[in-house]
């Protein structure tokens, strides 16, 4: 973003929450909302998630560990799209067959997932405590035989160790039917907002960065639930302007726009 005091530019952050319980059948509406604030230290997510309480599904970000350790309400899924990505590097390289084992353990959770996709979330914690979390605890004693063997300064160790690390918070899906593998539903939202980063090269503002991210949002959640974003916004700002009431601003939400259309 611009910096007209220094005459220069610096850099500012975009934080996604991301909401999407339709792959347990949740009836909350999928959502997304970025805020921008100007870094990306742990007192950001804390004042972001002041009012949150439940789990958080995250990467491996310190940011959200501190925050896990100050609050006992809060507890912290990982990601085993992110947990893989290391061992995924090492196979395009070349041989590695450790990685390559790594993987296709990986990849039995994954296709357990793929067919429960949809179902309730008791549904779902029901399947894998009978067939994900044999799965969980073979791996489990793999990786603890694999680090035996491998130096410790190896790549392929690095990147057991990582799994190691986050094992709780790979692992509470298995209690939990609610928490996906994964993070991907906010890393999908992620991609458009860096897409457009490049197209418009900064901001002109912290003012102008916030209003980026209030637009984004409106945009991102229209098309989160198939809404034409250029229809959406001219209807609602046309709405505001004849005085819709602010009682009533869960109407202009766009999964409530959506309903409202369809039922005109």
């Amino acid at each position: 973003m611009l910096d007209p005091g220094r005459g220069r530019t610096k850099s500012g952050y975009f934080w996604a929450i991301a909401r999407d319980d339709r792959g347990w059948a949740g009836t909350d509406p999928p959502a997304v909302v970025y805020t921008y604030a100007p870094g990306r230290g742990a007192d950001h997510a804390i004042t972001l998630l002041k009012d949150f309480s439940g789990v958080l599904q995250t990467d491996g970000y310190t940011a959200y560990k501190t925050l896990a350790t100050r609050r006992n309400d809060v507890a912290l899924a990982h990601c085993w799209s992110h947990a893989r990505r290391k061992a995924f590097d090492l196979t395009k390289g070349g041989s590695a067959p450790v990685a390559g084992e790594l993987l296709a353990r990986i990849g039995q959770l994954y296709a357990v997932e793929a067919e429960i996709r949809g179902q309730s979330a008791e549904a779902r914690r029901q399947v894998r405590r009978q067939r994900s979390a044999p799965l969980i605890a073979a791996l489990k004693s793999w990786l603890e035989e694999q680090l035996t063997r491998l130096p410790g300064r190896s790549q392929t160790a690095e990147a057991i160790r990582y799994i190691q690390t986050h094992w709780d918070g790979l692992t509470l899906f298995l209690d939990d039917g609610r928490i996906e593998l994964d993070t991907n539903p906010v890393e999908r939202t992620m991609r458009p907002i860096a897409l457009n980063r490049k197209n418009a090269l900064f901001a002109g503002s912290d003012e102008g960065a916030e209003h980026w991210a209030i637009l984004a949002t409106l945009i991102e959640c229209c098309k989160l639930h198939g809404v034409n974003p250029a229809a959406y916004l001219e209807d609602v700002l046309t709405r505001l302007v004849n005085g819709h009431l602010n009682s009533r601003l869960d109407d202009l939400t766009p999964w409530n726009w959506k309903a409202a259309q369809a039922a005109a």
